[in-house]
């Protein structure tokens, strides 16, 4: 791995552009390097030793990098988190995940110090980009020297669930006795499976905060095949077709609601940009609907290229050609993964038959930090599932039907909302969607669709009308809502994934759903 891992590349050419943040900023592979050093030889001094963990509620910027190569060289986790939660939810993490320091951006001052009232941690632990009240400068986590840390050894990220339902779990896999270079080296590799290789000019787009797993995973691991990497601070359909004109980006990681915004754009702003350089755009985290995926493949060619895995682990790949054969599928396994479909009885399903996918990474194995039973509840011999519903067809193609959570029961059938969901995001005034079920008297669950209309839309009863006829001619009637409500914005994260229970549990308070 003498050619892969950060650290060496640096080293072997610091000239090498790394990293352009959001407002232009350029570092350079030395730059980076030096000050993940200082950082890794400031936390060794602070005596935090192999396993222990950083957190960082901070934005996509280069110290969130840097504090990511430090901890990852000297055995320590880092632990990011998302800056959208509130002052209580960031203090759980930081007390759940044990972390012995604690970096902050201004930005975040409030959720910080709120977090604060609710802990005990040690005030020369926590330090700030800009300036906090009570937090030490960043530059004081940084020691004087920016000679390589002693003792290097590889560390891990520990990222918390998203916590859709009940409490984040932080997802943590054994350390082992490996120098940093080998070990992302090695996990840089995972690139590969896409076809994308070491160097070669290759630009990567991260245009998703830092803070998910898939992220941080992609933008590491191209900074780790010597990669340079551009950040995006906060998403914008047009922004994103700017930044990879200009700077001619090979490779991103996005999710669906992005493509699904991508192309609302008008026919003459999507004209302005050159997207010819894109070789792998890559994308996961939630079902695509066939005709979106369709018109990005006829759009950007076939570069659009899928995988499902989660936080947890993964996982499946399709390739666009295979995708062009298969709409709709998330492909076959990884050389190092198995996937298979069980019942809620454990017996393994045939092809064609819906049930909960479960995957296999080998020996790799993680755990739920401090949760011993949801580990448990996870894990059936070496498979691990995060509950999603699918089925394998005959040639081996996974397909997933929604998050079994998700699924409505009415009248005893099963409705899986992101089909539905998928209807109604092929309509020109729909801008985003989220089905799920409501209690009904009779039928146990009723399909209630929520809906943000498109840019210059106006909500109302001639709007949905027009979008019930539209999904009564490709929807059965059993699968249509009984209702269409109309809100101005979904409760979406800044990585797309929406947060269906704040939705839904309204209905249900004081009630108790059958899943």
């Amino acid at each position: 791995m003498a050619d892969l891992g950060f650290w060496a590349i640096a080293a072997d050419d610091p000239g090498h552009l790394a990293l352009i943040e959001a407002d232009g900023r350029e570092t350079s592979a030395g730059e980076l390097l030096a000050m993940a050093n200082q950082l890794a030889r400031a936390m060794q001094g602070m005596g935090l030793q192999k396993g222990d963990v950083v957190a960082a509620l901070l934005p996509n910027r280069r110290e969130m990098v840097a504090l990511n190569l430090a901890a990852t060289q000297i055995g320590l986790y880092l632990t990011p988190i998302n800056y959208h939660l509130t002052g209580p939810e960031v203090a759980y993490i930081i007390d759940n995940s044990e972390a012995k320091v604690f970096v902050a951006d201004e930005r975040y001052a409030d959720i910080a110090r709120k977090a604060l009232e609710e802990l005990s941690i040690d005030a020369a632990s926590l330090f700030a980009v800009g300036n906090v009240e009570g937090f030490r400068r960043f530059d004081e986590l940084k020691d004087a020297s920016s000679d390589p840390p002693e003792n290097r050894i590889a560390g891990a990220t520990m990222h918390y669930t998203s916590g859709t339902t009940g409490k984040p779990k932080g997802v943590r896999r054994a350390l082992a006795d490996v120098d940093p270079d080998t070990a992302f080296g090695m996990a840089s590799l995972l690139l590969s499976l896409f076809g994308i290789q070491p160097k070669e000019g290759h630009v990567h787009l991260v245009p998703a905060p830092l803070y998910h797993t898939a992220a941080m995973t992609f933008g590491g691991n191209s900074l780790h095949m010597g990669h340079t990497v551009v950040l995006m601070d906060k998403w914008s359909a047009e922004e994103t077709l700017r930044l990879a004109d200009r700077y001619r980006c090979t490779t991103t990681h996005m999710v669906p609601t992005m493509f699904h915004r991508m192309l609302a754009l008008p026919d003459e702003t999507k004209q302005k940009y050159d997207m010819s350089a894109w070789t792998h755009v890559i994308h996961a985290a939630a079902p695509c609907p066939v005709e979106i995926k369709q018109r990005m493949l006829e759009w950007w060619g076939p570069v659009i290229y899928e995988y499902y895995a989660a936080t947890e682990g993964g996982g499946t790949l399709v390739t666009p050609e295979e995708w062009v054969k298969k709409p709709g599928t998330v492909g076959k396994p990884w050389p190092i993964s198995e996937v298979k479909i069980f019942d809620d009885e454990g017996n393994e399903l045939p092809p064609n038959e819906v049930g909960t996918v479960w995957m296999s990474m080998g020996d790799q194995r993680f755990e739920y930090h401090r949760d011993k039973e949801k580990t448990e509840q996870t894990w059936r011999d070496k498979f691990f599932t995060v509950g999603d519903a699918g089925y394998i067809d005959e040639d081996g193609y996974l397909f997933l039907v929604d998050r079994k959570s998700d699924m409505i029961i009415s009248g005893g059938v099963n409705i899986y909302p992101a089909e539905i969901e998928s209807v109604f995001l092929t309509h020109p005034k729909v801008g985003d969607v989220a089905v799920f079920g409501i209690p009904h008297a009779d039928w146990g669950e009723e399909v209630k669709a929520v809906v943000e209309p498109g840019s210059g839309i106006a909500p109302g009863p001639e709007l949905a009308d027009e979008l019930m006829a539209f999904a009564s001619e490709r929807l059965a009637k059993y699968k249509l809502p009984k209702s269409i409500d109309f809100v101005p914005e979904l409760p979406r994260d800044p990585n797309g994934k929406l947060y269906k229970r704040k939705l839904r549990d309204p209905y249900w308070e004081g009630r108790e759903r059958a899943i």
